[in-house]
């Protein structure tokens, strides 16, 4: 299986505050990954590292065997990286259309691209609301939106940031088996999340982060039974 991303010893900083300290992160085509850690471990960081927002001034970042830690963030873009951002930052005054429609791209070429119908089935809460503006959607139709515009620009890589953080229970359900159907269709996935639990079942291997360093990876068998080991940096 051939690695997408590629992270090697990163060490990143704001100013004069060093945040991440040789950080290591691979993610193969076609399987999903996750980065796991407590608010403040350093995980967006890493994603801004990758993105090229805060750039690594140690070590190497590799996407699709292309050394990009130089690379400014549009670029990165265009290789094929496409973020579902915490916050979700979708265009209040534009409708879900609009905001669907304006990112469409075929970053990878698909013979088989994303396209509204598409998106729509995968979120049928979007067609029904494909008029209304932004702003006017519920915080769980935004992270769907977000979703939505994340894969019409068709990705090689699809990374999620706190995808499900303060949505209802029943909207993460709709979350997680939405993931469940784009790792089917082989997509390839970076999860930042909390929700071990539902993460094991969906995900290849998981690192977990901790003040800057990486200090756990492995399988999902082996997460699974090491509860204490997530439990110590994960819990709440």
């Amino acid at each position: 299986m051939t690695t997408m991303l590629e992270i090697e010893k990163i060490a990143t900083s704001y100013g004069s505050s060093q945040v991440l300290f040789g950080v290591d992160l691979h993610v193969r085509q076609g399987e999903v990954a996750t980065l796991l850690g407590r608010n403040g471990a350093g995980k967006t960081t890493t994603l801004r590292s990758i993105l090229g927002l805060a750039p690594a001034h140690g070590g190497k970042i590799s996407f699709m065997g292309k050394r990009i830690e130089h690379m400014s963030t549009d670029k990165i873009a265009r290789m094929g990286i496409a973020i579902v951002p915490e916050g979700r930052q979708i265009f209040p005054n534009l409708s879900v259309r609009e905001n669907l429609v304006a990112f469409a791209a075929n970053r990878n070429l698909s013979k088989t691209p994303w396209m509204l119908a598409d998106i729509y089935q995968l979120f049928p809460r979007l067609a029904e609301r494909a008029d209304n503006m932004g702003n006017q959607l519920s915080g769980g139709e935004q992270q769907m939106l977000a979703i939505g515009r994340a894969l019409m620009t068709n990705p090689h890589l699809l990374i999620l940031d706190e995808a499900t953080e303060g949505l209802s229970p029943l909207i993460r359900e709709e979350i997680w088996t939405c993931l469940k159907k784009l790792r089917a269709q082989g997509q390839t996935i970076l999860v930042i999340d909390k929700y071990v639990e539902k993460l094991i079942p969906l995900a290849d291997h998981h690192s977990i982060i901790e003040r800057g360093k990486l200090v756990w990876h492995g399988d999902s068998d082996r997460l699974s039974q090491s509860a204490d080991i997530w439990q110590k940096y994960v819990g709440v």
